[in-house]
């Protein structure tokens, strides 16, 4: 029988800032502020925008596909619109892909691979950073919506020049959110260590520096969904920190660009924790 052994978790959080509005769509049924075409998703219980822990993934896995020129070979969705992503279809692609390693493949027919592991990142919902200057600044603003701005747009005909108007809510440029956090487990399978997992985790900061230069939820071509992430922070919980034997294990703090991020560094130094225990 396979064995899978956690060997720690490595924690990267920070701040969100929307540099340009942002609008990750919701479902207009479930909103009572009326008028708006395109409303946004918002907590069910504050009524505050923000960023679900699948769509920062989503795209970020998007991005990495692109990155890595894989092929789009899984159909999520056959009917119009149509939605492909890739998924490694045998076990030899699988163990040399960092996408599907990362954000994991569905088990189902792949039940019989030896060396399937779990995925190995978790991103979890942002919500408004609470008692932030920046979020204070938008509750005292007399924005057209709680947090957020209708922003008025028109397509043209090319022909007549007839205009036909919309409504897009976004939350406007300049708010935070955080704690944004996600959280990147290293497995030892069999007893083969965790050295891949240590390698790909270069690739997890490379999707978010592929994010900053793209953009998150819609209108992206139309000026928005540009973010940026702030105050980053790096650490690592090993086994012995979850068994209180050693204190929590910080490798980066308040860097602000993800560029900076000395992920070298961090390799060398997990390698020396995860052999410590």
């Amino acid at each position: 029988m396979p064995t899978l052994t956690l060997r720690g978790k490595v924690i990267i959080t920070g701040e969100i800032e929307a540099v340009t509005g942002l609008h990750i769509g919701g479902a207009a049924a479930g909103l009572d502020i009326g008028g708006i075409d395109n409303p946004i998703i918002r907590h069910p219980v504050t009524r505050e925008p923000y960023i679900p822990g699948s769509s920062l993934r989503g795209k970020m896995r998007s991005l990495l596909d692109h990155h890595l020129g894989k092929e789009a070979n899984h159909f999520i969705q056959r009917r119009e619109p149509v939605v492909r992503l890739h998924v490694c279809e045998d076990e030899a692609a699988y163990t040399r892909c960092p996408v599907c390693q990362i954000f994991g493949v569905t088990p189902g027919e792949r039940r019989g691979w030896k060396n399937l592991k779990p995925a190995r990142l978790i991103v979890r919902d942002v919500h408004l950073a609470r008692d932030h200057e920046a979020t204070e600044r938008l509750r005292q603003a007399k924005t057209d919506l709680p947090f957020t701005e209708v922003k008025w747009e028109a397509a043209i005909d090319r022909i007549t020049a007839a205009a036909v108007p919309r409504q897009n809510e976004r939350v406007p440029a300049g708010a935070v959110f955080a704690p944004f956090e996600l959280v990147y487990g290293l497995y030892d399978l069999n007893g083969t260590g965790c050295d891949r997992d240590l390698d790909w985790l270069r690739y997890v900061f490379k999707a978010m520096e592929l994010l900053e230069d793209d953009y998150l939820g819609g209108y992206g071509s139309r000026g928005a969904g540009k973010i940026r992430f702030r105050q980053i922070k790096v650490e690592f919980k090993s086994r012995r920190y979850y068994e209180g034997e050693v204190a929590l294990e910080t490798l980066a703090e308040r860097i602000d660009d993800v560029r900076q991020l000395p992920v070298s560094e961090y390799i060398t130094r997990l390698q020396q924790l995860i052999r410590e225990g």
